[in-house]
Formats: structure tokens, C-alpha cells, sequence
């Protein structure tokens, strides 16, 4: 647990929670950037692309350390908010699709 809450403080002071806001519509993708990776997430779903993901919250029944620095970060208001134009959604999907695989 004690590298766990070392990543969240480690993500949260080098600004790598992200909101990608989708402008008029509202839509949101967040994302954590880390040293080597970037993982996207669904707060609604609780849900994080990480390896780990299926371990931690299936097998534990705990949030990984990407979803645990997003509530962190909102809580001690320390998101960076990056705005988009709606008309940007389906290229920045499918960028964050392919970097993904």
C-alpha cells in the first residue's frame, strides 16, 4: 500500500491527472499520464486501462493507484483541464485507441 500512495503523490505533483473536456457538449475523458504510459479511465465505471485494473478490482476489490490519484487530485483540486471542441472527439479517440494498443 505504501508504493501505492508513493505513485499518487508522484502523479499528482508532476500534474498527471487530466480532464479532456469535449466543449458544448460536456463530455469527458480523463486520463493519468506516468513516466512511461498514459491510461485512460471512467470514474463512472471505476474503471482504468491500467494492467493492474483487473487485478486490483477484481481480485482485491480495490481502485488501482491511477483511480485512486484521480479522486486525490479532484479532491485537492490539482486537475489539469485541457479543452476541446466537440468536433475533436472522434480523432482524439481514436489516437488515445491506437496508443493504447
Amino acid at each position: 500500500m505504501k508504493k501505492e500512495t508513493g505513485n499518487v503523490e508522484s502523479i499528482i505533483s508532476s500534474n498527471g491527472v487530466k480532464l479532456h473536456l469535449f466543449e458544448p457538449s460536456n463530455r469527458k475523458i480523463w486520463t493519468v499520464v506516468g513516466k512511461d504510459n498514459e491510461h485512460w479511465l471512467d470514474l463512472d465505471l471505476g474503471y482504468c486501462s491500467c494492467e493492474d485494473y483487473y487485478y486490483n478490482a477484481m481480485e482485491k476489490g480495490r481502485l488501482c493507484y491511477h483511480l485512486q490519484a484521480v479522486q486525490t487530485a479532484i479532491s485537492q483540486d490539482k486537475v489539469e483541464t485541457i479543452k476541446f471542441q466537440d468536433s475533436e472527439f472522434e480523432s482524439f479517440i481514436t489516437a488515445l485507441v491506437h496508443d493504447i494498443m
